[in-house]
């Protein structure tokens, strides 16, 4: 792969995985266009490598939230292990899950089953699906008529202490059908937490921040498909150029949250949509 390719698909992934638009989506039209690695698995290798960078760029914007949801777990262990030696001592217990950072760490673990679940159901679905341009260009068409309902959605009330555990179950479960080329998992999941009645900041931020176990799973899952690539410094390349746009991107979601300007990507990803199915007829 040049350094060209890699720097393109890494700014693909960085802006497309947060912003509303897809990065499967995306990736899976551009390798199809350009044969990018057909008939072979280095791929998998760099799919890893950017969905590492864009870990990275979660991890800068939300550095405060995470350091916090990392102590509250420590916490929340702690006071775990603390409650099962006064149960066995007969002497008094304390309530473990008591903040909304405590909660929203129970939410976000909670979203990853169905998550995992769902994922592992559609992988070979996602694979296959992936492969082609007609069916990431089909849910592209799905992505836009979910941005659409987002731009109408009303205004939530809803924060880490007033949210249900219903909602992390049916946000994990729209992560997990986002797994789907061309569907997006941060339109699926903020729209999704939209219409659950989540404030706008906090629907940007719960999408995120659950992004990061399903992301790390799924690198996990690929690391054998990988066994055997070799490393290119064009993946180094593009793992980085993936970091730095979705930093931009995350900081730019927040934004189009709060000013509810999802009908312009709307159209984005109808105008893509399009495109795909109509060169799946022409490209071969």
């Amino acid at each position: 792969m040049s350094i060209l390719q890699a720097v393109l698909l890494g700014l693909l992934q960085g802006l497309a995985e947060f912003l509303p638009i897809s990065s499967s989506g995306h990736l899976a039209i551009f390798q199809n266009l350009f044969h990018i690695g057909e008939g072979t698995d280095e791929m998998f290798l760099f799919d890893i490598l950017l969905h590492f960078g864009t870990l990275i760029s979660i991890f800068v914007a939300f550095y405060k939230d995470i350091w916090r949801l990392i102590t509250e777990t420590c916490g929340m262990i702690k006071d775990l292990v603390m409650n099962i030696v006064n149960k066995i001592k007969g002497a008094e217990t304390v309530r473990i899950v008591r903040t909304g950072y405590r909660k929203f760490v129970l939410m976000v673990i909670i979203s990853t089953i169905p998550t995992g679940i769902i994922g592992v159901l559609l992988k070979s679905i996602t694979k296959a699906a992936s492969a082609t341009l007609i069916m990431p260009g089909i849910f592209l068409l799905m992505t836009a008529a979910l941005l659409f309902i987002a731009d109408k959605a009303p205004e939530g009330e809803k924060n880490p202490k007033t949210a249900t555990y219903l909602d992390s179950v049916i946000l994990g479960a729209a992560q997990g059908l986002a797994t789907l080329p061309g569907i997006s998992r941060s339109g699926t999941t903020i729209t999704t937490a939209l219409l659950c009645g989540f404030e706008k900041k906090y629907a940007v931020k719960y999408s995120f921040i659950m992004s990061i176990p399903a992301v790390l799973g799924a690198c996990v899952m690929e690391i054998s498909d990988a066994k055997g690539s070799v490393l290119e410094p064009s993946y180094i390349v593009g793992m980085l150029v993936a970091a730095i746009v979705g930093y931009v991107a995350i900081k730019t979601m927040l934004v189009v949250v709060r000013k509810k300007k999802y009908i312009v990507f709307s159209i984005y990803c109808l105008c893509m949509g399009i495109v795909a199915i109509v060169g799946s007829f022409i490209v071969k």
